[in-house]
């Protein structure tokens, strides 16, 4: 694990704060498996926690951004969100489309009250956090 420098943004935790106790946890648990995820790679020493169109974000040098978020209009799920013109989601349906829920382009779909895939979803937060240097190769390094 690296010694991973976390520029975090006091408005983020608002946003958990504001989040229904339903989700709550499923969402900072989000945040935390990206946080984790980031420590084991070594090209990632730089993390940064924002918001972005109000959603919780985190970025790196090397990578693409990461949203996450809860929507009142499906209350019973939440999602990670990635960049839609990149490969990311295109690429973690060809890989783990028996695993996953998504939509679009854009992002993987978890019901509240389901466990979480959680390896699967570290190999695709890895693949975000270091888009730039595996866009290039067929499955992006997973």
């Amino acid at each position: 694990m690296n010694d991973l420098q976390i520029k975090i943004n006091p408005k983020v935790e608002l946003v958990f704060n504001n989040y229904p106790d339903s989700v709550r946890d499923n969402m900072l648990s989000l945040c935390n498996l990206i946080i984790e995820t980031a420590k084991e790679i070594d090209i990632v020493t730089h993390l940064e926690e924002t918001l972005k169109w109000g959603e919780p974000s985190y970025l790196t040098k090397h990578g693409s951004t990461i949203r996450m978020d809860w929507k009142s209009k499906s209350p019973n799920q939440y999602a990670m969100y990635f960049q839609c013109t990149s490969r990311l989601v295109e690429t973690f349906k060809m890989v783990f489309k028996n695993t996953l829920n998504f939509e679009g382009k854009r992002a993987i779909i978890f019901k509240i009250g389901e466990d979480i895939p959680i390896e699967a979803l570290k190999y695709c937060i890895k693949s975000a956090l270091i888009y730039h240097k595996v866009k290039h190769l067929p499955t992006l390094g997973i």
